[in-house]
């Protein structure tokens, strides 16, 4: 039975209407910006696909007035703004800070969706087993594979950590892949027919872990050098510069094109609100002639949807590589755990053609399940499941340190990528996500981000320096849920100064004011990113 009082309020929160300020006549600097906007807009649809629009489609005029009022930026930092405490919207939880924090359902989803929910989590906590097995609905693990289960690597469906001594890389590993190198690949490249091309004897990522009767791929070796980095009051800073090689291969030689891109599982929550951004509501964001000449560019990567066959935006992935959280999770089952789905019906996974002796290990389809080892109904649960993790509500957002370094936040530039608000669709498939105020703290966007954080891999039309702006709600509980504070697509920060720090190319200009503000200023960003 839940509890009626709690639902009565979350409806309530759910059909209040979003707050609309009264905003003063624009100088005629702001009409300069409004206009340069709009000539990136303009750019940017000549070069969209069809199906792509830089203009709303599912909002009528007076709603379309609402979203543009309530989501402008602010320069009013005494005060929290409405509804900033709700940052994943009405399915926003509001339980106790714990290691569970992250593991919540979204709160405004219904009582039926609640079990769905909690099967969908029993099968991505499910330990997957090698075939053949008595357990006929849980074998065709492998051969090679990652992990064992999708929990295994989004520890409580929070963030991954690189190796730790002999720990193993559990929740990192490293992505396989070569750039094209004959006009055949370039085209199918430019045509988005693929992101680049794996190795050819390893495939798409090394996997260390196999099945009995198999040797894993090999291991990750993973050393670091600590780099001094003096701030402007004199304040020392230790940054550690990780360098990657692959030790033990099994079965022969890299590729000696084939980079090594190493990546970090990201938390799971808001997953579902993301994918009902507004493609133009992204794409407002995007400046990739960098325009406005802020040094930000924002180029979105646009990549093929599977299913539909379509060009559409990618949003999820270090490199934005992916459309939707069910390709995600199909991708992850196929890469990571080695079982095939009806979108990646690989029941071998990632072994390759070189792979022979992995080739013809038995898989785990089971007739009576049907053609694939994660049929339809598996791929459902899993999927409302990863929509559905609720973004927790933020702490302390009133007090005076949290308000001066959203001050901070706003004036050093950080807002340039790390965009503060976005309303949902009205027309998201699910009411849960329907037309919601977030606050994911990001444009979803790829940008260069410099050569020290440089993967040298491209991801499409991401190139081997740009990564996808993080969301960074949440990332003050990073300590709470997962025992760490590693930060950074590959772990190498050790606390939000130092990811800070690392940023360049795009970043550039943020970090360096960054560096140069007082202990107090910094002191109280920190304080105001630990409060998302």
């Amino acid at each position: 039975m839940r509890r009626p009082i709690a639902v009565l309020r979350r409806l309530r929160r759910a059909e209040r209407p979003l707050p609309v300020r009264k905003t003063p006549p624009r100088s005629a600097g702001r009409r300069c910006v409004i206009a340069m906007l709009a000539l990136t807009s303009s750019a940017m649809a000549g070069d969209l696909p069809a199906g792509l629009t830089i203009t709303r489609t599912d909002l009528g005029a007076k709603d379309r007035a609402r979203v543009t009022a309530v989501t402008r930026a602010i320069t009013d930092f005494s005060r929290p703004e409405p509804f900033e405490l709700m940052q994943g919207g009405a399915g926003t939880s509001e339980k106790d800070v714990s290691r569970e924090s992250f593991s919540q359902s979204s709160a405004n989803i219904t009582f039926e969706e609640q079990s769905t929910f909690k099967l969908g989590n029993a099968l991505f906590r499910k330990n997957w087993v090698s075939s053949p097995s008595s357990t006929q609905a849980s074998d065709g693990l492998g051969p090679l594979f990652n992990e064992r289960a999708c929990q295994n690597c989004h520890l409580k469906d929070g963030r991954g950590r690189p190796p730790q001594g002999d720990s193993g890389s559990t929740s990192m590993f490293l992505r396989l892949a070569r750039e094209a190198s004959s006009a055949e690949e370039k085209a199918a490249i430019a045509g988005h027919q693929l992101p680049n091309f794996p190795d050819p004897v390893y495939g798409t990522q090394l996997q260390e872990l196999a099945v009995p009767g198999l040797h894993g791929e090999g291991r990750m070796h993973l050393d670091y050098q600590e780099r001094k980095v003096e701030l402007t009051d004199g304040t020392v800073v230790s940054l550690r510069k990780p360098s990657y090689s692959v030790t033990d291969l099994a079965y022969g030689p890299l590729d000696p094109r084939t980079t090594l891109s190493p990546r970090l599982t990201p938390p799971m929550i808001g997953l579902g609100l993301i994918e009902q951004i507004a493609p133009a509501d992204i794409l407002a964001h995007a400046d990739p002639e960098d325009r406005d000449g802020d040094g930000i560019s924002g180029r979105p990567n646009i990549v093929r949807d599977s299913l539909s066959g379509e060009l559409t935006l990618g949003r999820f992935g270090w490199k934005a590589q992916t459309a939707t959280i069910r390709q995600q999770a199909a991708d992850a089952f196929a890469g990571d755990i080695g079982i095939s789905t009806p979108e990646e019906p690989k029941h071998w996974g990632d072994c390759t053609a070189a792979q022979g002796k992995c080739l013809a290990m038995p898989n785990g389809v089971q007739d009576r399940l049907g053609p694939v080892e994660a049929p339809s109904p598996v791929m459902d649960l899993v999927t409302f499941y990863a929509q559905n993790l609720a973004v927790p509500a933020r702490r302390d957002l009133a007090a005076p340190d949290v308000l001066a370094g959203k001050k901070v936040f706003y004036e050093i530039g950080c807002v340039a990528c790390h965009s503060p608000k976005f309303v949902t669709r009205r027309d998201a498939p699910n009411k849960a996500q329907a037309f919601q105020l977030i606050w994911p703290y990001s444009d979803f966007l790829l940008h260069d981000m410099g050569p020290d954080l440089a993967d040298g891999q491209a991801v499409g039309d991401a190139t081997g320096s740009e990564w996808r702006t993080p969301p960074l709600w949440g990332i003050g509980l990073t300590e709470t849920v997962n025992g760490n504070s590693f930060f950074l697509h590959d772990g190498r920060a050790r606390s939000l100064t130092e990811a800070i720090l690392w940023h360049a190319g795009e970043g550039q200009k943020a970090r360096d004011r960054f560096a140069a503000a007082s202990a107090a200023e910094r002191d109280a960003l920190l304080k105001f990113l630990e409060s998302l």
